[in-house]
């Protein structure tokens, strides 16, 4: 009895926009920065000797105002005094820019490797997400996400520690020195003040956030449409659809303009608010201070030493909003970072997955159920078993399932019910990776990387030699080819492999599974893009890679496979056919009635042309007549 599964969820695309508090954010954060502790605390020591340093600058500026405003009693003192000041003045001010560059330098390790590691996991993720999301996904504003995010990172590092804590820290000295040594009305000014201006930029900056929310998705959907318009530039092309592409891009973009212009002037509130607290807060501070002067209760150098703490303090909270800005605005860019983080892996390797061990590569879809969407069921019941060595072929019209037979076969997707075994082992209880080392496709739309040829073919084994690469070309036939060209194998071959033909990328194609050199071979609809002549040439270097392999073809052209050890017949989902081509032809079924009509097909292409002799391919490329049988070598039928 076959066991049926519930189906799983199928997760979206582009990650819906889920906002998580900062503490989360933050707290997702914190483990990448805590794999180097030590720097981090060394750091922050850093930090403190710094701001220990700043504070007592103003210290010394007030001791030598004193010194120059009293008689010295010798005039030994005279000179002795201020030069000592001013020696200490000077070696304050080092200390703080030594202190400040060490601190960076302790931290710089830590910051770019959080970064890397981060955008390394999500790179990683990315790959290991089902093809489902894959599907859904809209690249463009994906990458865009990815970037925002790992720039945030750095962002909300360097302003947090280098900006908002060294100022807190500064705060607190000078608060509990103003406390100890002065009337308590200087210290109740400077912290009613400080707390009035953070709780006011702290307001107004989380009224604005969402301001740049929008500003993201907008910015995320436009790029998303130009990158879209981009890759399909020949489809705008063909329609003539230029100025729709461009309407729809600038429709986003004045989304954009008006976010941005909203957050511009919520920002210029935001300035006005902080500038008059700070001037109201300075001049109290001030008439304190010469109150205090006038009474006698406080000298110079303290009045000095007041105004120079008050500078030092207002001269980063006057940034305070700008920073503030920032580190919300890189929370919000991260949250989008970790959410793709975050995505449902819906194929993950199970605990204790062993790798597949291969020994003939037998293959069995064993009473097999499945769907993309739990309302609408592509395969039902698919059992069926490919020997090693041997051909299955799969045919049937378009949407009858074939092609998924190839996707669960790479487990892209998990079946709903049964199971799909290779020499016994059900694809489950492998690891994903030692799974796809054993299969090899050849696909009936190849994408190749816009790299060189060389790069293309070693993809199906990276790190091979050049002679292997070139070996794998040649038993390709489309070593010549690449010789031919002016750069050779260091030929850029465009986006997706546009610069070159239909029946040059299937050669490619075919030369990197070769040197892939897999136990399983899958021929997904290989040939049906190309003409006659390239499809003679290349199903029968198909033909020798298939020798000694399993091979499982799926095809729409029933001439390909007249000859496979096995045809299967899928309709809606169901094999309702099976058998060898004669034994199905005979049967005048399903099979049958496809073969009558490519045939009549046929006869009427053949009728409306003129004879030609065959054609005179280039030498390795003469293949054998299209209805010949071209998938099984002779000793293996």
């Amino acid at each position: 009895m076959r066991r049926q599964s519930a189906h799983p969820s199928a997760p979206s695309g582009p990650p819906a926009p889920r906002y998580r508090s900062d503490w989360t954010v933050i707290r997702t954060l914190l483990p990448y920065l805590w794999t180097y502790k030590w720097r981090v605390a060394l750091a922050l020591g850093f930090l403190v000797g710094a701001k220990l340093a700043n504070v007592g600058v103003p210290l010394v500026l007030k001791r030598l105002v004193d010194a120059m405003t009293v008689t010295p009693a010798h005039p030994v003192a005279l000179l002795v005094l201020p030069l000592g000041l001013l020696a200490a003045y000077g070696a304050l001010r080092l200390a703080t820019s030594v202190f400040t560059e060490l601190r960076e330098l302790m931290f710089a390790r830590v910051t770019q490797r959080a970064v890397r590691t981060i955008a390394l996991q999500v790179f990683r993720h990315l790959h290991a997400l089902s093809l489902r999301f894959h599907l859904n996904r809209q690249t463009g504003g994906m990458t865009r996400d990815i970037e925002r995010g790992t720039r945030g990172v750095s962002t909300l590092v360097s302003y947090t520690l280098f900006s908002i804590l060294p100022t807190i820290i500064e705060i607190l000295l000078v608060l509990g020195y103003l406390l100890l040594h002065y009337d308590i009305w200087l210290s109740v000014i400077t912290g009613g003040a400080l707390l009035f201006y953070i709780g006011f930029t702290v307001t107004v900056t989380e009224w604005r956030t969402h301001f740049r929310r929008t500003m993201n998705d907008l910015d995320s959907r436009a790029n998303t449409r130009a990158i879209d318009s981009l890759i399909n530039y020949e489809t705008v092309k063909y329609f003539g659809n230029e100025d729709f592409e461009a309407r729809r891009y600038d429709e986003g973009l004045q989304r954009y303009e008006s976010a941005a212009v909203k957050s511009q002037s919520s920002l210029s509130l935001l300035n006005t608010g902080q500038s008059a607290i700070i001037a109201i807060a300075v001049t109290l501070i001030l008439w304190r201070a010469t109150v205090g002067v006038m009474n006698g209760t406080m000298t110079l150098g303290d009045m000095v030493l007041v105004n120079a703490f008050m500078i030092q303090l207002y001269i980063p909270l006057n940034f305070l909003g700008v920073l503030y800005r920032e580190i919300k605005q890189s929370l919000a860019d991260m949250e989008r970072l970790f959410a793709l983080l975050e995505e449902n892996r819906e194929v993950a390797d199970r605990v204790g997955a062993a790798p597949l061990k291969t020994d003939g590569a037998a293959l069995h879809f064993e009473h097999v159920d499945f769907s993309y969407e739990r309302k609408r069921q592509i395969l039902f019941d698919v059992d069926f078993v490919v020997a090693p060595g041997t051909t299955t072929a799969v045919v049937g019209h378009s949407g009858s399932g074939k092609s998924t037979l190839s996707r669960l076969l790479y487990r892209f997707y998990d079946v709903d019910g049964g199971a799909v075994r290779i020499d016994g082992q059900d694809l489950r209880n492998v690891t994903q990776a030692s799974l796809r080392q054993a299969i090899g496709i050849v696909p009936q739309d190849t994408v190749l990387f816009n790299d060189t040829i060389e790069y293309n073919i070693a993809y199906g084994k990276p790190g091979s030699s050049f002679d292997d690469i070139v070996a794998a070309a040649r038993a390709a036939y489309i070593h010549d080819f690449i010789e031919s060209l002016p750069d050779g194998y260091a030929t850029m071959v465009g986006e997706r492999g546009l610069k070159l033909s239909g029946g040059e990328k299937q050669r490619v194609a075919i030369a990197r599974t070769l040197l892939k050199d897999p136990a399983i071979l899958i021929f997904d609809e290989a040939t049906s893009a190309l003409d006659s002549r390239a499809e003679q040439a290349i199903q029968q270097q198909l033909s020798d890679i298939a020798r000694e392999r399993t091979t499982l073809v799926i095809a729409h052209r029933l001439s390909t496979v007249v000859e496979a050890d096995q045809i299967l017949v899928l309709e809606h989902g169901r094999i309702v056919e099976r058998g060898t081509h004669p034994t199905l032809l005979a049967m005048g079924g399903h099979y049958a009635q496809m073969w009558q009509r490519q045939q009549a097909s046929a006869d009427d292409d053949a009728d409306q042309d003129s004879p030609l002799p065959a054609p005179s391919l280039a030498a390795g490329d003469a293949g054998p007549p299209r209805e010949a049988s071209i998938l099984v070598p002779p000793t293996l039928r």
